[in-house]
């Protein structure tokens, strides 16, 4: 049985083109993989934390060296990469805010980051340590970004698979809503993308 861990990262709730298309990539893997279990982390809603000192120094402790202030704060990565490590399958929505991806979802990557933990360094440099995973980014953004002269802006899905990549995970596929914000184009821009959802 497959099991899937949906990250959201968007603010704005039923609004939100991001979680649309996310849940569409959802249901369509449902309909593939019938019987998988759906993970839903919504890192906005649990004010996921971005790092702080206290976190750094937890991740820099031995684990049986952590005071309970340390314990606590390692908690939410901790937590964090269990539900990675657990899933089979991650749909990662991602919305653009400033050519980049919301803070909240930053800061969940930077606590699923840990040496030793997800990564390694070695002689021959970088080595991922979460392998056979499958992801799905739903980038959503109010312009053209996937073609055209503003393609060297999008700097979501170039760092997510570069991030991913650092931690192991390399079979990452990106689907897209995009022109939202462009007149006519936007009228049709969120039934195109949802249409473009092939799950192989």
């Amino acid at each position: 049985m497959k099991k899937i861990l949906h990250i959201i990262s968007s603010p704005r709730g039923e609004a939100s083109f991001s979680i649309k298309l996310g849940n569409n990539i959802v249901e369509k893997l449902l309909k593939k993989y019938p019987g998988a279990t759906v993970n839903e982390v919504n890192l906005v809603d649990t004010k996921f934390p971005h790092l702080e000192e206290s976190h750094l120094n937890a991740f820099f402790t031995p684990a049986e060296q952590r005071s309970e202030e340390l314990l606590a704060a390692i908690k939410h990565s901790d937590e964090a990469i269990s539900q990675l490590q657990e899933a089979d399958i991650i749909v990662i929505g991602a919305p653009m805010y400033n050519y980049t991806i919301h803070s909240a979802l930053k800061a969940w990557l930077d606590h699923i980051c840990r040496a030793g933990i997800t990564f390694r360094y070695t002689s021959e440099g970088v080595e991922g340590l979460v392998k056979n995973k499958k992801v799905y980014v739903a980038e959503t953004t109010g312009g053209i970004y996937s073609d055209g002269p503003m393609k060297e802006f999008d700097f979501i899905s170039p760092y997510l698979k570069t991030i991913l990549g650092h931690i192991g995970i390399t079979d990452v596929t990106v689907y897209r809503i995009e022109g939202t914000a462009i007149p006519v184009i936007q009228d049709s821009a969120v039934e195109k993308g949802l249409q473009s959802v092939l799950i192989d």
